[in-house]
């Protein structure tokens, strides 16, 4: 079994950065690609970010694209969202989700990944 457990969120204002990591435990995440999602109150919850094992390449949800920046250094902490010039519309809870190993390409939809965190507050004042 894996767990995951986010840090690094907080209260910033608008314009403002903040950078997630995700740490590992347990199970190796070997091979598993690695995203990030986010649900803010009363919504469903939506991609932000995601990252492929091996040659790390990325995608992200159009509303995040040039701000955020998802990067993983396949340790500890396996994976990072650096969030950078952060909008009040980015306050919501932030998870990260593992694939399963071998499940090495990063995809958008949440019924793929296997693995969840219990999810980091993210609030961005106006």
């Amino acid at each position: 079994q894996v767990q995951l457990v986010e840090s690094g969120g907080g209260l910033v204002q608008a314009g403002g950065s903040l950078r997630l990591s995700c740490a590992a435990s347990g199970r190796t995440l070997s091979s598993s690609a690695m995203g990030w999602f986010r649900q803010a109150p009363g919504k469903e919850r939506d991609f932000v970010a995601a990252i492929n094992w091996g040659v790390g390449t990325t995608n992200y949800a159009d509303s995040v694209k040039g701000r955020f920046t998802i990067s993983r250094d396949n340790a500890k902490n396996p994976v990072y969202l650096q969030m950078n010039s952060l909008k009040p519309e980015d306050t919501a809870v932030y998870y990260c989700a593992a694939r399963k190993p071998g499940r090495w390409i990063g995809t958008s939809n949440s019924n793929d990944y296997d693995y969840w965190g219990q999810g980091t507050q993210v609030t961005v004042s106006s």
